[in-house]
């Protein structure tokens, strides 16, 4: 009696149904299906179909490698081959596809209506919201491609590595080399070329004059009569700041007083190619024009592009009864979300040399005639400013106030106030030392906490949304659940949302282009807080609850 020999058992094959597709596995599938579904959960701000599409890809990218990881490490524990899977399993596979993805579509347009609905949001494409499931396995299909191509790259290194050195030597070099060329690849070529292609973009773009700004007559201004920073060398964003913003009647038609001309001086790109340099034109000038001898003096870090919110600094000399100057300097041509990425340094720099060298010059003022000293920033430029600070105290002795606004979760204080909260504040409003120096909000008009205790002294304020991507962004999302996310909301996030391993990072990442799409009070939109939040920092007197809801009109006016 004769007996066949055994069949040893057949490795998994993966399988194509067009010869245009990629081969793919079931267990890469199933995670490329669970994380894409997981991807229509809520962000943080109102998403449209193309972006949806590919957020949905590059997780399902990330669930495919995720799938074949995690088959490879069961058939080891398990001490099993692999398997070739049956056509049910492919057909499960399928209708669960179908009913999964079209539910999770479904909730995700009903999460989508209800962040619009927080926050005010009437837009909404039905075109792109259908061209979501294309634009996502255009996406994973892509990355798949990629992925196999270096998938490939290592084969071909490690056959000829292994001619020279052991294999496993050659495999685990051959990995080396791959991912060192992937990497010199990303960050050598695509990401230097993408920064350096914008930086000449975005430089002849500050050649230019916004449309409705001309060159001041007063001397008051930087690029003005008898200043000694150029107009031309102001830059776009520069010419705004010195050639915009209240005059005097305005402020006195406001304040019901009489007013003075607020004073403003500003240092671009142009006017030096060194910051520290940059930071002693611009105070010259400052000086010149009569800054130091104003009531209110403030020193504000500009975003990446120079670019200053004209409701930060209007509410300051509205507030101030236009006793006030203003001082600022450029240090990059890239816009505000490229910068925050690529310009950090330069941001730090930028805020330190300017306050330092206008700390000089206030310091030796005799201590009766000093200006009051203020310090604010937006986004980046609350980087910026924070970097001329040691801490809390540091703030509290050296200047009058200071508000920022939309801090990047990297901030050195920020994180160190957020981090050191009192025990039982939330990380979206928390409490630092009672309060007594450092304070957090959403919304001033809602009281700023601990109401409670007293806030005496010089005042530092952080003006944060619950919803703006800038504050919560984190490469520390892809692996680890924030605070935030596991605390109750705030007043404009979903309570559906979830921390999700990998999928939550790319949903916030690509919020992060789209931060100031939103109306005011929502995202990285910070106009109307400014006048409360100067109001609490400055302590003016003689201004009502009235007299602020008619200067948000003036500073932010409604559509």
């Amino acid at each position: 009696m004769s007996h066949d020999p055994p069949v040893p058992p057949a490795e998994e094959k993966p399988v194509r149904a067009h010869r245009w597709l990629p081969r793919l596995t079931l267990p890469g599938c199933w995670g490329a299906l669970l994380l894409a579904c997981l991807s229509f959960t809520p962000s943080l701000l109102p998403r449209g179909g193309v972006l949806q599409g590919l957020i949905a890809g590059i997780s399902a990218a990330i669930g495919y490698g995720l799938g074949l990881v995690a088959a490879v490490v069961w058939r080891a524990f398990a001490d099993r081959d692999a398997r070739v899977p049956s056509r049910r399993s492919w057909l499960v596979l399928i209708v669960c596809a179908v009913v999964l993805f079209g539910l999770s579509f479904g909730l995700g347009q009903y999460w989508q209506h209800e962040i619009r609905r927080l926050m005010g949001v009437t837009e909404y494409n039905v075109l792109t919201a259908v061209a979501c499931p294309f634009v996502a396995a255009l996406v994973f299909l892509l990355l798949l491609f990629v992925g196999r191509g270096l998938r490939a790259l290592y084969h071909r290194a490690a056959d000829l590595l292994g001619r020279w050195i052991g294999r496993r030597a050659a495999r685990v070099v051959g990995w080396i080399v791959v991912v060192g060329l992937a990497w010199a690849a990303f960050s050598g070529l695509l990401l230097s070329g993408f920064v350096n292609a914008s930086n000449e973009a975005f430089s002849l773009r500050d050649t230019e004059t916004p449309e409705g700004v001309q060159q001041p007559t007063s001397a008051l201004r930087s690029g003005g009569p008898g200043s000694s920073v150029p107009w031309d060398s102001l830059g776009r964003e520069g010419r705004a700041f010195a050639g915009s913003g209240p005059t005097a009647k305005e402020i006195g038609a406001f304040t019901h007083r009489t007013a003075e001309e607020p004073i403003r001086a500003y240092a671009g790109l142009a006017t030096s190619d060194d910051t520290e340099t940059r930071a002693a034109r611009a105070v010259a000038d400052l000086e010149r024009a009569g800054g130091f001898q104003r009531e209110n003096l403030l020193v504000m870090t500009t975003t990446g592009s120079g670019w200053i919110d004209p409701a930060a600094v209007d509410s300051f000399e509205y507030l101030g009864n236009g006793d006030a100057a203003t001082v600022a300097i450029q240090y990059s041509y890239l816009p505000s979300w490229m910068s925050y990425l690529v310009d950090q340094s330069k941001a730090r720099e930028a805020g330190r040399d300017l306050f330092d060298a206008v700390y000089d010059k206030w310091s030796k003022l005799p201590q009766g005639e000093r200006p009051r000293l203020f310090v604010a920033g937006e986004s980046l430029g609350s980087f910026g400013g924070e970097t001329a600070f040691s801490g809390e105290a540091d703030l509290r002795n050296r200047t009058a106030g200071t508000v920022f606004a939309g801090p990047p979760n990297f901030n050195t204080l920020f994180r160190e106030f957020s981090d050191h909260r009192d025990a039982g504040s939330p990380e979206i409003e928390p409490v630092y030392r009672d309060g007594r120096t450092v304070r957090f909000t959403d919304d001033p008009t809602t009281g700023i906490p601990p109401a409670d205790r007293p806030w005496d002294g010089p005042r530092v304020l952080y003006l944060m949304h619950p919803s703006d991507p800038i504050v919560w962004w984190s490469p520390k999302l892809a692996l680890t659940e924030p605070d935030w996310i596991g605390e109750r909301p705030g007043s404009d996030v979903l309570e559906a949302m979830v921390w999700i391993p990998f999928v939550t990072f790319w949903q916030v990442t690509a919020d992060l282009p789209f931060s100031t799409g939103v109306p005011d009070g929502h995202g990285h939109t910070y106009k109307a807080a400014y006048v409360d939040a100067w109001n609490d920092i400055m302590r003016p007197e003689g201004f009502t609850a009235q007299d602020l809801n008619e200067l948000k009109d003036i500073v932010s006016p409604r559509n």
